[in-house]
């Protein structure tokens, strides 16, 4: 039997995963949309540390439950979240929780809202129906967002106007293209949640 102790035994954090000593705060944004719209491509993308998944090797169980149309070479998903960190300045970090799309797994989106500042909505334009119940609860909730038209080989282009009347969005949620395979297109949808953020906060200081 190895003498060794338990602590030896078992791997820590790898260096550039370890949190920045000099960090003394953090915010917390939920990356959300419907199945296969690329939560789990962008959180990847763009997290600095290596990110922590749940995605699992689709199976029979959810033939007939999950909704995969349009999506049918998928073969894996979320079953839970996603989790990814970006350190914004040498002492706020941004902590990145991508949501599972299925309906099935909605129940955990509760618990992984409490404490975000806002959301990312990101929609494939093959399939904007999966986006309206995503669209709905987050404005239930109250929780700030900004819509992220991933990009997708064959999918669609419409004018912004005509998304936003298909979505019912408002006038002042901001809208952007992005490419979640991309670190730098997945950076600038988040810069852009962020000057929304600021934007409704500056509105709401007394004057």
């Amino acid at each position: 039997m190895d003498s060794r102790s338990s602590e030896e035994l078992l791997p820590g954090p790898r260096q550039e995963d370890t949190l920045p000593a000099s960090a003394t705060a953090a915010v917390k944004v939920v990356i959300v949309g419907g199945f296969g719209v690329g939560k789990t491509t962008l959180v990847r993308s763009v997290s600095e540390i290596r990110p922590l998944t749940t995605e699992e090797t689709m199976t029979q169980a959810g033939v007939g439950v999950d909704d995969t149309a349009g999506v049918e070479r998928k073969t894996a998903t979320t079953v839970a979240m996603d989790f990814g960190r970006i350190s914004l300045n040498e002492r706020l970090v941004l902590y990145l929780f991508g949501t599972p799309g299925q309906e099935r797994f909605w129940f955990l989106w509760n618990r992984l809202f409490d404490g975000a500042l806002g959301a990312v909505v990101l929609i494939d334009t093959r399939r904007l129906e999966v986006s309206f119940d995503v669209i709905g609860r987050l404005e239930e909730r109250g929780v700030p967002f900004v819509v992220a038209v991933n990009a997708f080989p064959d999918a669609p282009a419409h004018p912004v106007a005509e998304l936003r009347a298909a979505l019912d969005l408002d006038a002042t949620v901001p809208m952007v293209d992005c490419d979640a395979r991309r670190r730098s297109s997945s950076r600038d949808v988040l810069l852009t949640l962020m000057r929304y953020l600021y934007t409704l906060t500056a509105s709401r200081e007394p004057q």
